[in-house]
């Protein structure tokens, strides 16, 4: 009698930036009486629910170390228009009240509601460093516009008399009465800190302006990996700093290995790592996914080497991924021109 061959199990691949939200993520399986501050305790005290939710802590950071720096996700508040970027596609407190300007009276908020922020689009690169360099430019775009704004941007105008004048017409002429000598003044305190607020539209065009300025950077060299000179201080440093990165990615590493040892069953193994081509380009391209993918116009040019693409629908405030249709992946290029896809002559040509 033959002997039957065991069926090997299904291999399923998840990207580690859409499972940190997931609960065996964010509260990972502890057993109970476990040795923790040198004594066994009950899964119901204190001391072990602190403990579970510092395992998840550092098991998302382990998730988030594997594609760090490459992908750059842009949230907006529904209510004021102000905009966050995250490097993970879940809002994290912390970082999101640290980037809101103080303007005057409630205009940052005292915490995060999740359910007035939303996905805006999303910046993906091939290359750590370039992602991190961009990330840290549009921070500091941002920062620079609401500390120090351009005398236009806070100034009174027909245009914005056009949209604040009341439809009612005693009221419009009060407010004309007001308002009418005033065009080239500042505006009052509360009107500049709404202006100041609002970044949806700059924020698109310092996307743009970043990713141009990115361009001359990397034709003069940047993250090639190439260093100049350096003294013996200096490569000490470098040496115990490799040595530190090496052991944390190691521990991280045995983290992530955990987790998918608790989600694989016999019939399957679940792997958690960046799918293979994931960003859909090569080299130096940048991929950028829209909501609404008509915002991207708020830039008056975009780069050759960016390509556009749509967000698929949410229901919840965490970023989805890419909206494919029938199963392809639909890019658009230069003049918003779609994509298509190449039929399979042209794959063997």
């Amino acid at each position: 009698m033959a002997s039957q061959s065991i069926p090997k199990p299904f291999q399923k691949i998840l990207d580690p930036t859409k499972i940190g939200t997931w609960n065996i993520v964010r509260r990972p399986p502890v057993e109970n009486h476990s040795l923790i501050q040198g004594k066994p305790r009950e899964q119901n005290s204190n001391a072990f629910k602190t403990h579970q939710f510092k395992e998840g802590v550092r098991l998302r950071k382990a998730l988030n170390a594997i594609t760090h720096g490459k992908n750059i996700f842009v949230y907006h508040n529904i209510r004021t228009n102000q905009v966050v970027y995250s490097l993970t596609r879940y809002l994290e407190k912390n970082s999101v009240l640290r980037q809101l300007v103080y303007h005057g009276k409630k205009t940052v908020p005292a915490t995060l509601r999740k359910d007035m922020w939303v996905p805006y689009y999303s910046v993906h690169f091939n290359e750590p460093k370039v992602g991190l360099r961009a990330y840290h430019l549009l921070r500091e775009f941002a920062m620079q516009r609401q500390l120090s704004p351009p005398r236009e941007m806070v100034t009174i105008t027909e245009k914005y008399l056009d949209q604040k004048r009341p439809r009612d017409p005693e009221q419009a002429k009060k407010f004309d009465e007001k308002y009418g000598d005033k065009v080239g003044w500042l505006m009052e305190k509360k009107d500049r800190a709404r202006a100041l607020m609002d970044q949806k539209a700059t924020s698109v065009a310092d996307v743009s302006a970043v990713l141009a300025i990115q361009e001359e950077e990397i034709k003069n060299g940047f993250a090639d990996g190439k260093r100049g000179y350096l003294t013996r201080t200096a490569r000490r440093r470098r040496r115990e700093a490799r040595t530190k990165e090496a052991t944390k990615a190691a521990e991280q590493a045995e983290r992530v290995a955990e987790l998918e040892q608790t989600l694989s069953t016999p019939e399957v193994v679940y792997k958690v790592q960046e799918p293979h081509g994931s960003n859909g380009l090569e080299g130096e391209g940048v991929k950028i996914l829209w909501t609404d993918v008509q915002d991207a116009r708020f830039a008056q040019a975009w780069p050759a080497r960016v390509r556009h693409g749509e967000l698929d629908l949410t229901r919840d405030h965490v970023m989805p991924g890419q909206k494919l249709e029938y199963g392809v992946e639909v890019l658009a290029d230069e003049a918003f021109k779609e994509k298509q896809p190449e039929t399979q002559s042209e794959k063997q040509e």
